[in-house]
């Protein structure tokens, strides 16, 4: 294992945590002051560098924070652990928008900061596993016929430079798949440009796409290459073209037809070689018919037009990109990977998926946050999954409100999970307080008198639970994102058990 480099003017605290790292197996190497750290770093490679660095904020031969951005320009995913007598607010928050691990004020409790040391060694660990699964990722997934389709087109498309319509419900996976078809093309070297024709303002299109001349209008103060310029040698991909002006569309004609135009303001024509890739979720022909889109850019742009699936139509893969986007959202957050139970499965391979695959992944990200337990259950899936389901196979009838069961604790653990054909009572997504009082007036006809500390404690482990999940486990930044104390999140942390 890789040492921990520890960075200290204070020869009894570097002593101090080398004795204490040595008895829990962590080999250590120390220094005491940045400009050494910064030599040993430049002749170090990543097997032979820090496992994790512990510095001071202020030494003799220079700050802590310099050395912090130095280092993250290095190395990005070493974990940087800033100690300080000083502890301000400004110390606090600078090494946090550094890109600190965590912020371990002096005096500190060697046995606390011992265990955040190894915290930050399994986040080190776990960031070069990390880095590994995603190299080893599919570009895309998808065993179903619809799906293999693509993936035939886009092998047979990948010596060709042929301009290609992609064509798809928004969510679908339109750029993924342009993303495809330029790194199997003869252009992969080259630049790989995207633009959402519908995401940028009408008078500022123009000039994203030809660029623009000094002075041809007000804030013009230098020359600006556009998209087409940018992309040259390479693929521009012209995403929700249906979108496009009318009048910007002639211009974009021009440039398909010969490969030339004018930046804004300017007289000399500039030359460019891109494939273009269009995507739409719009119906063209309809465009085209209504007279919103040129017959004859349609032409142009519909040379090869490949049809992505909305995720409805392919049920069968739903369960493979759950996992894998389970897997996804633990790296990104730097937890641990939630399971997720067939009858959670059954209930997500009904839904409708109106947002397609990025909902999907979506709603994976909000589990791997709030499931509280490790193996995601059917109770555990977002609001919308059941109330959506059921609206739209009209299985079941939304029960009145004095006609509902009571979301109680002892329902929840008790609540069937087989198949979404059962009436199993979901909380309204946009009426979580109705919801709330239900759960509350059930618990007080009970005669339960401890209903107040019941009801907040399920509330504040959610909330804790999620603020630990969106900063990787730093109590701190946990504490501030919330607007509470360093000291109540650690007691609300011990009361809780959540620890």
């Amino acid at each position: 294992m890789k040492p921990i480099w520890i960075v200290d003017d204070d020869q009894s605290i570097r002593f101090v945590l080398e004795k204490a790292l040595l008895r829990e197996n962590l080999p250590t190497r120390s220094f005491n002051n940045p400009r050494d750290v910064l030599a040993a770093l430049e002749s170090s490679n990543e097997e032979n560098g820090p496992q994790v660095l512990v510095s001071d904020i202020r030494m003799p031969g220079g700050s802590g924070l310099d050395l912090l951005g130095k280092v993250k320009e290095m190395f990005p995913a070493l974990p940087v652990i800033i100690m300080t007598a000083y502890s301000d607010l400004d110390s606090a928050v600078s090494a946090f928008q550094g890109g600190a691990f965590e912020y371990l004020p002096k005096p500190f409790d060697l046995p606390k900061a011992v265990e955040l040391i190894r915290r930050a060694v399994e986040e080190s660990q776990r960031e070069e596993v990390s880095e590994e699964g995603m190299a080893g990722t599919p570009e895309m997934l998808g065993q179903a016929p619809a799906m293999q389709d693509v993936f035939r087109a886009i092998g047979r498309l990948s010596q060709s430079n042929v301009t290609v319509m992609i064509t798809g419900e928004s969510g679908s996976g339109k750029e993924l798949v342009a993303r495809a078809l330029h790194k199997h093309s003869t252009r992969a070297s080259g630049p790989f440009v995207a633009i959402n024709t519908a995401a940028i303002p009408k008078d500022l299109l123009e000039s994203e796409l030809f660029g623009h001349e000094r002075g041809a209008f007000t804030g013009a103060q230098t020359m600006r290459r556009g998209r087409f310029e940018q992309a040259d040698s390479g693929t521009l991909f012209l995403d929700e073209i249906g979108d496009m002006p009318f009048d910007l569309q002639t211009r974009l004609l021009r440039v398909l037809s010969d490969g030339h135009f004018y930046r804004v303001g300017g007289h000399s024509a500039v030359k460019t070689n891109v494939r273009i890739i269009a995507a739409t979720h719009q119906n063209l022909e309809q465009r085209v018919k209504d007279g919103a889109f040129r017959e004859d850019l349609f032409h142009r742009l519909n040379v090869i037009r490949l049809r992505l699936p909305a995720l409805r139509e392919r049920r069968e893969d739903v369960p493979m990109l759950t996992r894998h986007f389970l897997q996804q959202s633990a790296l990104q957050l730097g937890v641990e990977p939630k399971r997720i139970s067939d009858a959670a499965l059954v209930w997500l391979g009904q839904f409708a998926f109106p947002g397609n695959v990025r909902q999907l992944e979506n709603i994976c990200h909000w589990l791997t946050v709030m499931t509280p337990a490790q193996l995601i259950e059917s109770k555990d899936l977002p609001p919308e999954v059941g109330v959506m389901q059921a609206d739209s196979q009209a299985q079941v009838s939304e029960p009145a409100l004095s006609e509902r069961t009571p979301v109680t604790a002892t329902a929840l653990s008790s609540q069937p999970t087989v198949a979404p054909a059962m009436s199993v009572p979901q909380p309204d997504a946009d009426n979580w307080e109705r919801d709330l009082a239900v759960d509350a007036a059930s618990l007080l006809a009970s005669g339960r008198n401890d209903v107040w500390d019941t009801l907040t404690r399920r509330f504040e482990s959610r909330l804790i639970l999620a603020a630990l999940a969106a900063t990787r486990g730093r109590r701190i930044e946990a504490a501030q994102r919330l607007g509470i104390g360093r000291n109540t999140i650690t007691r609300k942390i011990a009361e809780l058990g959540l620890e």
